[in-house]
């Protein structure tokens, strides 16, 4: 009998074994069918959304050469010196997208009657399908002035593709510092917002600096993207603040934009920086951002006009650095010969010291008007140009000669 039970117990436990077996088996099974079927979904869903961005990429407009017209849709008054354009294309076709911190190129009709004066606005909003749109303030210049006081909203006006260097790459995980300065604020407000409709989930600080509550360009706009947005810290800076200008509420800090401002706020120096404003600012923030240990490839910055081009005097254009204390400038069509020193300035600087003329625009080496052909002789920039001439030309209003240079002007 003890047998017999013994031979029953053996072979239950052999049955249960195999069952045991059997149901490991199905499981393993099940497991491989489940994941074979989540990569199935998977591999679908990266196809699918291959053929989504193949259709966009196919469907985006591409930049345009040379110069496309414009309508003014809209002129809004920002402030008393401040007018932001809503431009739209008037062939109605789509708009290419830019890159946040880009500038548009305007070819206006010289309000003296000779010629074209060229002028270049950082574009001031994220890209939107249908407009883009400019803020510009009223400075001394001819160019500001005349959108100021003849353009109109219906005005066609004729505007080259976005461009420039100092952009933003939205998809990039690093945080970030946007720093402003007074009008300097477009670019760097085009980044943010760009940022914000990307629901970018980057941690962003925003430093923007002016005189007081007068010069507070686009309040509403800012304090909603700061509400909605908890990864952004805003700190508005008024340097001279009104008597009714309420510290807490309209700005958070009685000074300027200064290092010590950011190593007193941010937790540490490991940003990328982009920053925009008068030439004294961005000539003390790029020192002193460097002697902090930021990186030179973290330093991105925007200059507008010659005299922010000086202030930050940087040699660096991807083509011979500047290396002559002083050599010879030959104007072959004026026929004159120049001495060049640290102390003239640039090309386009230099001959305008003796009467040569070359035409000029942006003078910050973006719109490409003052661009000349080099017959021998190389050059190195003050900063990088928005516009990369072609081989054996320069741009004239941010070159500065390496040695002995002929030039065809």
């Amino acid at each position: 009998m003890f047998w017999t039970y013994l031979g029953a117990a053996l072979i239950l436990l052999v049955i249960g074994q195999l069952a045991l077996s059997l149901l490991a088996g199905l499981q393993r099974e099940r497991a491989d069918a489940l994941r074979q079927s989540l990569e199935i979904a998977q591999l679908k869903e990266e196809l699918a959304t291959l053929r989504e961005t193949r259709h966009q990429l196919a469907d985006r407009p591409f930049p345009w050469n040379g110069v496309r017209k414009f309508v003014v849709q809209r002129r809004v008054i920002e402030n008393s010196d401040v007018r932001s354009f809503y431009l739209v294309p008037h062939d109605a076709r789509p708009l290419p997208t830019f890159k946040p911190g880009q500038y548009l190129t305007f070819q206006l009709p010289h309000p003296q009657g000779s010629g074209q004066l060229v002028r270049c606005y950082s574009l001031s909003d994220r890209p939107h399908a249908g407009h883009y749109r400019v803020t510009i303030k009223r400075m001394t210049g001819l160019g500001s002035g005349l959108f100021h006081s003849e353009v109109q909203e219906g005005d066609i006006l004729d505007v080259r593709a976005p461009a420039g260097n100092f952009f933003l790459e939205p998809t990039d995980p690093e945080p970030v510092v946007l720093v402003a300065g007074g009008i300097g604020l477009t670019p760097v407000l085009s980044m943010l917002h760009t940022l914000v409709h990307q629901q970018s989930r980057r941690v962003i600080w925003f430093f923007y600096g002016v005189r007081h509550g007068g010069d507070h360009l686009f309040r509403k706009e800012l304090a909603e993207v700061t509400r909605d947005n908890p990864n952004i810290q805003l700190r508005i800076c008024y340097s001279q603040p009104r008597p009714d200008d309420r510290e807490g509420e309209d700005y958070q800090i009685r000074g300027r934009v200064t290092i010590e401002l950011l190593r007193a706020v941010l937790p540490s120096n490991n940003y990328r920086f982009y920053y925009c404003g008068p030439g004294p600012m961005m000539e003390a923030l790029t020192k002193e951002l460097r002697q902090w240990g930021v990186p030179e490839a973290h330093l991105h910055y925007e200059t507008f006009g010659a005299s922010s081009v000086k202030q930050v005097s940087r040699a660096t254009s991807g083509l011979e650095p500047v290396r002559a204390a002083r050599c010879q400038v030959s104007f072959r069509k004026s026929g004159r010969t120049l001495a060049w020193s640290e102390g003239s300035g640039s090309l386009l600087e230099l001959a305008e010291s003796a009467g040569i003329a070359i035409p000029s625009g942006c003078r910050a080496g973006h719109c490409g008007t003052c661009v000349v052909a080099m017959q021998s002789g190389e050059v190195g920039y003050v900063q990088p140009p928005g516009l990369l001439p072609e081989a054996r030309t320069c741009l004239t209003c941010i070159a500065q000669p390496s040695g002995d240079v002929v030039l065809d002007a």
